[in-house]
């Protein structure tokens, strides 16, 4: 960290905590509601729009845990924040920063990295309303463990101090420097604090490594004699050529046997939005398969396609392209203002990321759909919760905030002023903590409802979904 201060620190450091006189850092304890809030309703009004024939399975993924629950339902906690006072300090938030979305990845050189990686909610908000959604999952999380809520408790602090201390190095940082900061691989590793985690964060290492497009190939695809294809593996991955996929009218072309001819137009599109040098790379490779594809929680119903590409030498390309719906946030903000929802989730991720993925872009559909596109898989890797014990809970809620912290002071530029309103002392982590166990019993509430609502037939499930209660396959021993 340079040693000399940002000459506009203690100006802004000030704006900050002028702040607190709209909203006192004690306020944000407060655990408030939205109106006429009913979480039943709010599941059902997010299933529009959706494959109808994926919402059971969404539903059920849900049904997993408290904590599924909670991932697949971003919008509850949008509104209920919204109705609550907050800092007036916004940034480009990640608008789903449950502990689930952050994990290891590649950058362009091919460096391993640990970041926020998942930005379909991404959209202008408050700063705290980020965090507030990653400590309430560590309560979750720590309750799903079986850790006490003592230590749940202790572990939110932790986080959230964290973030404070990591947003005042920020601050006294220069743009340049906190633009190119990064949250590598191995500074976690070198910094864990003890052997238990160190072996964990070893293991994360080599399963990231190992997942490269080469060796994804074997997994995901079959020589039917003339050319690859991709395997179905219902319900996670599947053609959808059958006469009964129970598609609605403007998804008819996922589909059509030509299928891939459709698709092309789209790529076109695509190619447009990637710097010129990217846009060549991909244009050497020809599209061979294409398949549906079941990702996650909350996004499970949307349209998410893979499609297999391979050069002149059949070596693979995998991407994915994946519908980008209205943030949750939007609501609550302000419009998206950059007239397409794939480009507002592409500028989300390369204005947070520490490093963006080779081949991020954004495309349309032929029913006007929106679209994002990226690489599906490569050198990707996220933590197996239920492996963790509270020490390694704490430790990888601690490396979630720093991380964090760098996306909300390089998205805004206003690490200074988050700063001031937070401070120097533990205030601020013990209106975190209180807000998180109080919002945590709301979601365990909201659950019960859900589960009612699931029992009494008013919301269908698959019945043949087996995940973990993380939301997850469990990990193989």
């Amino acid at each position: 960290m340079p040693s000399r201060q940002h000459p506009r620190f203690e100006e802004l450091f000030a704006a900050g905590q002028a702040r607190r006189q709209l909203c006192s850092r004690t306020s944000q304890a407060i655990c408030s509601l939205a109106s006429e809030r009913d979480p039943v309703a709010l599941v059902e009004a997010t299933s529009a729009g959706r494959v109808p024939a994926l919402v059971p399975l969404r539903y059920a993924r849900m049904a997993a845990s408290p904590f599924s629950f909670f991932r697949g339902l971003a919008l509850v906690q949008a509104a209920d924040l919204a109705s609550q006072g907050h800092s007036g300090i916004d940034v480009q938030a990640c608008g789903d920063a449950h502990l689930m979305n952050y994990g290891f990845f590649a950058s362009p050189e091919r460096n391993l990295l640990f970041d926020i990686c998942d930005f379909d909610e991404t959209h202008q908000g408050p700063w705290e309303w980020d965090l507030k959604r990653l400590t309430v999952s560590l309560v979750l999380a720590a309750r799903t463990m079986g850790i006490s809520d003592l230590t749940a408790r202790g572990i939110v602090e932790a986080a959230s101090g964290t973030y404070r201390r990591r947003m005042h190095d920020y601050s006294r940082m220069s743009q340049m420097d906190v633009w190119y900061s990064k949250v590598s691989h191995e500074l976690l590793y070198n910094s864990a604090p003890s052997d238990h985690l160190r072996r964990h964060l070893e293991k994360i290492g080599e399963r990231a490594r190992n997942r490269t497009h080469l060796r994804l190939l074997p997994k995901i695809t079959a020589d039917n004699g003339a050319t690859l294809r991709l395997k179905d593996t219902p319900p996670t991955l599947f053609h959808m050529h059958e006469a009964d996929t129970l598609l609605p009218d403007g998804d008819q072309w996922l589909a059509a046997p030509d299928s891939l001819t459709m698709v092309a137009p789209m790529m076109e599109k695509y190619l447009s939005t990637l710097k010129e040098d990217r846009a060549q790379l991909v244009k050497r490779f020809r599209i061979v398969d294409m398949a549906f594809k079941v990702v996650g929680v909350g996004s499970v119903g949307t349209r998410c396609m893979v499609i297999l590409l391979q050069d002149d030498y059949d070596q693979p390309l995998f991407l994915q392209l994946k519908e980008a719906r209205p943030s949750v946030l939007e609501r609550f903000t302000q419009p998206c203002v950059h007239g397409h929802q794939g480009k507002r989730v592409v500028f989300g991720q390369r204005t947070m990321q520490a490093a963006s993925d080779l081949f991020l872009g954004w495309t349309t559909g032929p029913a006007g759909r929106d679209f994002y596109v990226r690489q599906l898989r490569d050198m990707k890797a996220s933590v197996q919760l239920e492996t963790f014990d509270a020490e390694t809970l704490r430790a990888y809620a601690q490396a979630c905030a720093w991380t964090l912290a760098r996306a909300h002071a390089k998205s805004s530029g206003q690490a200074a002023m988050i700063a001031g309103y937070m401070g120097n002392s533990g205030k601020f982590a013990d209106s975190m903590a209180q807000y998180s166990m109080l919002y945590a019993d709301q979601v365990e509430s909201d659950y019960d409802a859900f589960r009612r609502a699931i029992d009494n037939g008013r919301l269908p499930v698959d019945p043949s979904v087996d995940i973990g209660p993380f939301g997850s396959k469990p990990p193989r021993n």
